[in-house]
């Protein structure tokens, strides 16, 4: 994986899933309000949020817990949600409807597809990775989201000052979540003051996937780098 532009590894495995009546219905009923169609040209995101406000990416939103939640909660704020797995698309425009949020838009493709060929540089300011498939076999590694050319994709997307955020219940991912933005350097720079984790913030909702992790023991490790002015 050494070009983003061609990633004939994927990160994610299409799983059909099953469509409860209110996702699908949610699907077809909300999707027009709420969803952003894949296309290879960039978004105008002013157009499409119907003004300007600071942004925020999740990659891999799960059922959308999370990410409704904070966007309610942060109503000055424009949120994009990328997901494959239409149920969990489905799930989140229902909390969308139901919470009335008008700051949430949601696209069901690729994540890094979308961050490569609709996100406009610079445009975002905050990115969040949260519980990304540990893929925990080692010939599988190979598969994992976070890689050098996925971080410098996502470099190219933020704001200076902009910040990725990333959570993962699995500590040999964690510890190369941190080694591979600590290769990012200067154009991230490490928010812990410790140099390595953070707190796990207050606000997150707790995703499924965490919920798991807990049930089964499993620490959480945080991450937050701050995209400086240096680098591309």
């Amino acid at each position: 994986m050494n070009d983003p532009a061609h990633r004939p590894i994927r990160s994610f495995v299409m799983r059909a899933g099953r469509m409860t009546s209110g996702q699908t219905r949610a699907l077809e009923e909300l999707w027009p309000r709420y969803g952003v169609e894949y296309s290879p040209a960039p978004l105008a995101l002013d157009a499409l949020f119907g003004r300007r406000a600071p942004r925020t990416l999740e990659i891999g939103f799960g059922n959308g817990e999370h990410l409704a939640s904070v966007a309610a909660a942060h109503p000055d704020r424009d949120y994009l949600g990328v997901e494959v797995h239409r149920p969990g698309v489905g799930h989140l425009l229902m909390l969308a409807e139901n919470r009335h949020l008008t700051n949430l838009r949601v696209s069901a493709h690729d994540a890094v597809e979308v961050l490569r060929d609709q996100i406009p540089p610079g445009s975002l300011d905050e990115l969040l990775v949260l519980f990304p498939d540990p893929w925990h076999k080692k010939r599988h590694h190979k598969r994992r989201l976070v890689q050098p050319p996925f971080i410098d994709l996502l470099a190219s997307r933020l704001a200076t000052g902009g910040v990725l955020r990333l959570a993962t219940d699995w500590e040999p991912y964690a510890q190369q979540m941190l080694d591979v933005l600590g290769e990012a350097r200067p154009v991230f720079e490490n928010l812990s003051p410790t140099g390595d984790w953070m707190p796990r913030p207050e606000e997150r909702a707790p995703t499924r996937f965490e919920k798991r992790g807990a049930r089964l023991g499993h620490g959480v490790w945080d991450l937050a780098f701050r995209r400086t002015s240096n680098g591309p």
